[in-house]
């Protein structure tokens, strides 16, 4: 069984974005900027956001951080939109979900120049994706890509069961694996709530990517011998042996799936770390598209 370290390879994809950016410097060129949109005290988007700061100061990259309280209201949140959409200055940007209640969210990414979507949410976007056009891919199914792609791990004529369909992780990345790419060219089952019989559908799977939001939910009597799984779930799991009271655990069960798997990402320290790693390279290349 091999660890899919997603630290490594995201530490290795900073170094080489690090490089690019000393030789734009050396040109005496603009620096990639990426501006962050925070709406609200939410502890766990702070922490993301703030993360996302220290990123681009690790590669070299301007960062602006634009922390509004609340009850910003939605008027003044597409203003902001407006102004960093018209700002020559910023080269990508995100709005850290979830946003609160009484903001419609869709409204909101709709407002997105998708030429500075980073994030890779704007329908302009995902449309690109779907027909294989040059497009921001969402950060976390570019990262799974990313991971699969520097492992060598051979996806081609594979069985990949995507369990998840979101728009953020689930069908994107279902889209992904059946094209063709180096990390692609799959037979791809997308299984979801409603699904019938998933274990039956997981035990054929050479490949699964557990995007469901389920802490442990895919065990090791639902794989086969071999497989290789992306878990993409995280979830604060209640632990009273941990003194801050609670554990990390992802969508699969890992004791018992890792025991049967080829290769296997952990919980942290898997997907996770690429996720943020592809959103520096999304700033990079919003950067090259807008000279």
């Amino acid at each position: 069984m091999t660890i899919l370290d997603g630290n490594k390879i995201s530490d290795d994809i900073k170094a080489e974005i690090t490089r690019e950016v000393e030789l734009i410097k050396s040109k005496g060129e603009k620096v990639p900027h990426l501006a962050a949109v925070l709406v609200g005290t939410d502890g766990a988007s702070m922490t993301y956001v703030n993360s996302k700061v220290k990123d681009c100061a690790m590669v070299g990259f301007d960062s602006t951080l634009i922390d509004l309280p609340e009850e910003t209201t939605q008027e003044k949140l597409l203003k902001v939109i407006h102004d960093l959409n018209t700002n020559d200055d910023i080269d990508g940007f995100i709005v850290q979900l979830p946003l609160p209640g009484h903001i419609d969210e869709h409204e909101v990414l709709m407002a997105i120049n998708p030429d500075k979507d980073v994030d890779g949410f704007h329908p302009t976007n995902v449309g690109k994706m779907t027909l294989d056009l040059p497009a921001f891919i969402s950060a976390t199914p570019y990262g799974i890509l990313e991971l699969l792609e520097r492992y060598n791990i051979e996806t081609s004529g594979k069985h990949v069961v995507v369990i998840g369909r979101s728009h953020i992780v689930g069908r994107p990345m279902s889209i992904l694996m059946s094209q063709k790419r180096k990390a692609g060219n799959a037979t791809v089952t997308v299984a979801h709530s409603r699904t019938v019989n998933l274990k039956a559908i997981t035990q054929q799977a050479d490949i699964i990517i557990a995007a469901l939001g389920i802490p442990e939910f895919l065990r090791g009597d639902m794989v086969k011998d071999g497989v290789i799984v992306i878990d993409v779930g995280i979830t604060r799991v209640p632990d009273s042996t941990k003194k801050r009271g609670y554990r990390l655990a992802g969508d699969v069960h890992f004791d018992s799936v890792s025991a049967k798997s080829e290769y296997i990402t952990p919980v942290p320290g898997g997907v996770g770390p690429m996720t943020r790693a592809m959103l520096l390279k999304n700033t990079l290349l919003a950067r090259k598209w807008r000279l």
